[in-house]
């Protein structure tokens, strides 16, 4: 795909087979979030060919298509003092607003609630906007995207901004949306391996337009990838199924070599 004469991506190849759960990882200008546009049939490619679900872009009706695909974007606009579970339901029209006189039946409300008890937003089902917290919106936002029941789920960054507490709920939410909707593909775009949740199955590295490594995600987040991807030295750890990743250090941190100083001091007294 070119811009103003430039590769956004270069000969990249990528399947997303149904109940599989990707990550597009990659530093900044990677080109991740150009991928996930085309994979939501939000761009075309300038060469080469892009199929989601079957239906080749350029040869589809984008809405029709777009109404298998969910999109979370959590730069959503909304600025109504909408409830949470009203929210969810303007996923059905892919509107911000809810559309006047279309009313959802008791069958599509009830789906509503449930997902977002899935979410765990079962105590948030009433509330405003306005008093969500930014990851409680993410949640009410993936929620929103689910409700035309997509077979194709997509995340741009679903993380950012969050604190510590609210990035683990948002991940724990993503596990278990995963376990009870087996079917469901998804493809997640991060910057940061701990906002990776345990479900991840595969993972692609991006860096400057072009693919790195792409597969099952322990073939392809190890140490050696992931310090090539980002240019610098790092060490990865998986525990519990999350990851961690660490500066390789070849002299000793200043706070641990302070440290030592210390403990080398008290002994000789």
């Amino acid at each position: 795909m070119v811009r103003d004469g430039s590769h956004l991506l270069h000969s990249v190849s990528l399947t997303v087979r149904q109940g599989e759960h990707w990550a597009l990882l990659g530093p900044n200008g990677a080109g991740k979030s150009t991928l996930l546009s085309l994979l939501g049939a939000h761009a075309h490619p300038t060469r080469g060919t892009v199929e989601v679900l079957g239906r080749t872009l350029g040869r589809v009706d984008l809405r029709e298509l777009r109404a298998y695909v969910g999109h979370v974007d959590p730069r959503h606009p909304l600025r109504s003092p909408l409830r949470a579970r009203d929210v969810v339901l303007t996923g059905l029209t892919n509107t911000v607003e809810p559309v006047p006189r279309r009313h959802p039946d008791p069958a599509q409300r009830e789906r509503a609630e449930r997902l977002l008890t899935t979410l765990g937003m079962a105590d948030k089902l009433d509330a405003r906007w306005p008093t969500l917290s930014q990851g409680q919106r993410g949640r009410v936002l993936i929620a929103r995207a689910l409700m035309p029941r997509p077979r194709l789920l997509l995340l741009d960054e679903p993380a950012t901004g969050l604190d510590l507490a609210a990035r683990e709920q948002l991940l724990d939410s993503l596990d278990a949306l995963r376990l009870a909707h087996p079917e469901l593909a998804t493809v997640l775009v991060t910057h940061h391996l701990e906002e990776l949740p345990a479900s991840t199955t595969h993972a692609m590295l991006l860096r400057d337009g072009q693919c790195l490594a792409s597969g099952a995600v322990d073939e392809v987040v190890t140490t050696d990838a992931i310090t090539k991807c980002f240019d610098h030295p790092v060490h990865i750890a998986r525990t519990d199924g999350r990851w961690t990743a660490r500066t390789v250090r070849t002299t000793p941190h200043p706070a641990t070599s302070a440290a030592m100083a210390s403990a080398d001091a008290g002994a000789s007294r």
